[in-house]
């Protein structure tokens, strides 16, 4: 439940704001005629994010056994790599996506209102995709698909709730803080995914290690307890748990967290 609100709220946030910022440039322009054509463009890239995650749930669920696991390690793979991908992108870009956005919809305003439907559905798409693709992993890497569900309901609500409020001045967020450490979350929830995908490769006989287990708290832990089922839906942990798992999920966090909380470096001017 954790980790999907998480996805949910940060995912939801984002597309939330870069929706808001395009409305408000709109009513600012005094366009208020080219609206629908916006709101077409976010319903659209909706539609799409959404048929991904069906295609994904039912193109896995009519594999056979072998072929689930490629399906499932293979899309573990690639929504650690857009995540991670994505929280840097937002590192750099956050400061720039206003005006970013404010040319791209000066631009589609000048074109007609097709064009600025095509803006807001490649706005919102990119992370309607992601979204839908890191859902899709995660929710394989945890046993009570009720909780995530919720989980994802809860952190998509606050999310336009957060989203709404901002675009009315009701409150004032440090938006910069909260993509910060919810970007520190995310990349805790895809080093639970890649564990995941790890050990369906290992099964496969792709990578090597499945049985040097690390540890093995079945007993201890059952994965269908609450607490198993808390820390799986957090951070991806299994109760029996490969070296080799073990030795990718520390050095994916190492190499991608130390980088991510480092300050910008600063070019220092030397005098002529």
């Amino acid at each position: 439940m954790v980790s999907t609100f998480i996805i949910a709220l940060r995912e939801g946030l984002e597309a939330s704001l870069i929706v808001g910022i395009l409305v408000a440039y709109i009513l600012k322009s005094d366009r208020l005629s080219l609206l629908p054509s916006l709101w077409s463009g976010v319903a659209g890239a909706v539609a799409v994010s959404l048929g991904l995650g069906y295609f994904l749930s039912r193109t896995s669920g009519g594999l056979s056994e072998r072929a689930q696991a490629i399906f499932a390690g293979t899309t573990s793979l690639l929504a650690v790599a857009l995540v991670t991908w994505m929280v840097f992108w937002m590192k750099r870009s956050a400061r720039f996506l206003k005006s970013e956005l404010h040319q791209k919809a000066d631009t589609a305003l000048s074109v007609g209102p097709i064009a600025l439907a095509m803006t807001a559905f490649l706005a919102v798409i990119r992370e309607g995709l992601e979204t839908a693709l890191f859902l899709y992993s995660n929710f394989k890497t945890v046993s009570d698909t009720r909780s995530s569900t919720l989980g994802l309901l809860l952190g998509l609500a606050v999310a336009i709730s957060l989203g709404y409020l901002i675009f009315k001045s009701s409150i004032n967020l440090n938006v910069g803080k909260f993509f910060r450490y919810t970007g520190v979350a995310l990349i805790i929830v895809a080093a639970g995914v890649l564990l995941y995908g790890v050990h369906e490769f290992q099964e496969l006989g792709w990578l090597p290690g499945d049985s040097a287990l690390a540890w093995d708290l079945g007993a201890q832990i059952p994965q269908s307890s609450i607490a198993g089922a808390a820390l799986g839906g957090t951070v991806g942990f299994d109760t029996t748990t490969s070296w080799l798992q073990l030795i990718v999920w520390v050095i994916y966090l190492c190499a991608v967290l130390i980088p991510y909380l480092s300050k910008p470096r600063v070019r220092q001017l030397t005098p002529a």
